[in-house]
């Protein structure tokens, strides 16, 4: 069982921890020093039960406060889900059939003709 150092308000402590498991550790006693550090600098020195105590409940408060917002939140997302999903919009698309092409072209050509014709008589 791997030994390591780590430092909260400002005193050091060896914990041991399961192989593999440092990173968690280190993670951990972090985020104690960082409730601890405030503490240390406004009160001075403080016993280390004292520091260790009022530091762990600091983040147990700021831990409640974020399972709390998660729990909202999972409640707002399963009523979101649970919403029934509103029907499709259906859009009708109109299809062209498939001589019109054809037809239109035909239709322009015989225009042109008669305009030329009419033209030409205008002559």
């Amino acid at each position: 069982m791997p030994d390591i150092e780590i430092s909260i308000g400002g005193r050091n402590f060896t914990v041991s921890c399961q192989p593999g498991e440092e990173h968690f550790l280190r993670g951990a006693a972090a985020m104690l020093d960082a409730e601890a550090a405030p503490l240390v600098a406004q009160m001075g020195r403080l016993p280390e039960s004292r520091m260790l105590l009022m530091a762990g409940l600091m983040l147990a408060d700021k831990t409640a406060a974020i399972e709390d917002e998660n729990r909202q939140l999972k409640l707002k997302l399963a009523e979101i889900e649970a919403r029934p999903q509103p029907e499709r919009e259906k859009i009708e698309v109109a299809v062209v059939p498939p001589g019109l092409r054809e037809t239109l072209a035909e239709i322009a050509a015989r225009a042109e003709a008669m305009a030329a014709s009419i033209e030409d008589r205008l002559q």
